[in-house]
């Protein structure tokens, strides 16, 4: 049987992939929940070199952000639609000890390919104390929900995308291929985020996925379209809309439901960062899938090798996906090694 694949998920993880086999003239069929908000739909879509309480690159940045810039372009050459954002990226210091960390860091050879040559001027009548920050070169955001959607019309009028709620019981694998709804497939990819969790499958994989919030925001920041960040991000979208964030809960109930503390404490975080008034218009809450102790895992069940897995990209889906996705299906299709850092099997725990 020629190659046909099920994706499970309409994510930023089965888009990428839908896109990798479409590249290669390889039948597939998508199916989605169609869900209204998702971790894909409602993230920032940030792509950003130097990250963290740590002020270190981004694990194999160079390599993704390539791979990234490539894809996104070629997507929206076929759409007729841009997605991609290079912007400078502002990080100001929070404190004497970031300052310090920062002082010790700075001259890092790692470094200097992301660090543009001049100190950030900023406004100081819209940015509150605007000084010891640096601006990084290299980095991006993704208008993920554009992006989603007009991938999504393209897939549907090349009759490979189907709404449906998919259940682990509904998919047959055997050594041969796969069946679900009566039709036949070579293998199954499942990239449904976190929800992932629940499938018997799988329920070995280590997630420890975190409930994050974004604001939608209004201020007047005075023609500022840098990305910002002190504490919390701020990132000026193409539209003229605002967008802050972002926060991390371990334990939640709600998948939707962020607690009020943690809104609460974003908000003030964003208006410690800007000196002029902030309006809160939205909030949006999602879960990320993140695997413990891991960058995200691909590959293909130990037992079932018709039936394949792409997940756990946490926030950095926007950046990783199209290098993951094509990874993997170059392993589905050509037999390809994977990468042990990200193998599923080599990670088993």
């Amino acid at each position: 049987m020629s190659a046909r694949v099920l994706i499970i998920g309409q994510g930023l993880a089965g888009t990428a992939l839908a896109w990798r086999l479409w590249e290669r003239g390889v039948p597939f069929v998508i199916v989605d929940r169609d869900e209204a908000v998702t971790c894909s739909k409602v993230a920032a879509g940030l792509i950003t070199p130097i990250t963290g309480m740590r002020l270190t690159v981004s694990w194999r940045y160079a390599i993704f952000y390539r791979e990234a810039l490539r894809f996104y372009r070629h997507c929206g050459r076929r759409l007729e639609q841009r997605f991609l954002f290079p912007r400078g990226y502002v990080r100001l210091l929070k404190n004497e000890k970031e300052i310090e960390k920062w002082e010790k860091r700075r001259c890092d050879p790692e470094l200097q390919t992301f660090l543009h040559r001049r100190t950030p001027q900023l406004d100081a009548d819209v940015i509150e104390n605007p000084q010891n920050g640096f601006q990084q070169r290299h980095a991006a955001w993704l208008d993920t929900s554009a992006y989603l959607s007009a991938s999504r019309h393209h897939f549907e009028t090349l009759g490979a995308w189907l709404r449906a709620d998919v259940r682990p019981e509904d998919v047959r694998d055997d050594p041969e291929g796969v069946d679900w709804k009566g039709q036949r497939f070579t293998h199954v990819i499942w990239a449904q985020g976190w929800s992932a969790e629940n499938h018997p499958l799988l329920q070995w994989v280590p997630f420890q996925s975190a409930l994050g919030t974004i604001l939608s925001v209004v201020a007047d920041l005075r023609g500022e379209k840098r990305i910002l960040n002190r504490g919390c991000w701020l990132l000026p979208r193409a539209d003229g809309t605002l967008r802050a964030g972002s926060t991390y809960e371990w334990t939640f109930d709600d998948p939707n439901m962020p607690s009020p503390e943690q809104v609460q404490s974003l908000e003030q975080t964003l208006r410690s960062l800007l000196k002029g008034p902030a309006r809160i218009t939205a909030t949006q809450s999602a879960v990320r899938p993140i695997v413990k102790g891991r960058q995200a895992l691909i590959g293909t069940h130990p037992a079932h090798p018709r039936v394949a897995f792409l997940n756990g990209l946490g926030s950095k889906g926007s950046l990783r996906a199209p290098w993951l996705a094509r990874h993997l299906v170059e392993h589905l299709l050509d037999g390809a090694p994977l990468d042990p850092e990200f193998d599923l099997q080599d990670n088993r725990v």
